[in-house]
């Protein structure tokens, strides 16, 4: 694999310069764009590996760049947010962003988290003869994990990495409980911190997208104190 491509969309020149050199030192080929019209144009048609999007924009606003780009993109997304301002955060999750950090910030974090998104979405493709081995059914719902593709009744999904992650971790255990310190951790790549609400945003994400059980029961339980529960359609 080549060098994996990054976006930053900030307006702010010196954290633009100070993230590129330092994601650059990381291994990165980097791109700083500073207004959300250029920024949502490139995150479209760049072929970008993941994108930096700040809220605070000129002109086209953080949040409706990344209504844009989610119209048309899976591509990872992690929201540069004022601190403070919790409803930035969940905003930015419930329109479709993989991972938010709070300004300001230390750049070694924002690496971090993005070794983090970029792992739930993905690495290198498998080659197509592995990829039958690699399908996870559960009633009417197909994960590729190869592919990183949901079908539901045959219609493919739109998810974004972590909410892919996130499926397959209460599908690969349909039926139980899983624990939410244990997504937060396995998924989310933190331990859950007192007042996050961001798992619970992005699951609220995925009952949207896939929709009730044929039946109409819910198909992702809250268990209160616990986590979450992926439903089997015969249970």
């Amino acid at each position: 694999m080549g060098m994996l491509k990054v976006l930053i969309v900030d307006d702010d020149a010196a954290l633009g310069e100070l993230l590129g050199e330092y994601l650059e030192q990381e291994g990165y080929a980097v791109e700083s764009v500073r207004d959300g019209e250029s920024g949502a144009a490139r995150a479209v048609d760049g072929g970008f590996d993941l994108v930096v999007l700040d809220v605070m924009l000129p002109g086209l606003g953080g949040f409706d760049v990344l209504r844009r780009v989610r119209a048309v993109s899976p591509v990872p997304i992690i929201m540069l947010t004022a601190r403070g301002e919790d409803v930035d955060r969940i905003v930015g999750l419930e329109l479709g962003a993989d991972d938010y950090l709070p300004k300001p910030f230390n750049p070694r974090e924002l690496a971090a988290r993005m070794r983090a998104v970029l792992r739930r979405a993905g690495g290198e493709p498998e080659p197509a003869i592995r990829r039958k081995a690699r399908l996870v059914e559960v009633d009417d719902v197909t994960l590729d994990l190869g592919a990183r593709t949901v079908w539901r009744s045959g219609e493919e999904l739109q998810l974004t990495g972590l909410e892919f992650s996130l499926l397959e971790a209460m599908v690969r255990a349909a039926g139980e409980v899983v624990r939410r310190q244990d997504l937060y951790r396995e998924v989310l790549g933190r331990r859950a911190a007192s007042f996050d609400r961001s798992l619970d945003v992005h699951v609220s994400n995925l009952r949207r997208k896939l929709g009730p059980l044929p039946g109409g029961r819910e198909r992702i339980k809250t268990v209160r104190g616990l986590g979450y529960q992926y439903v089997r359609g015969s249970a």
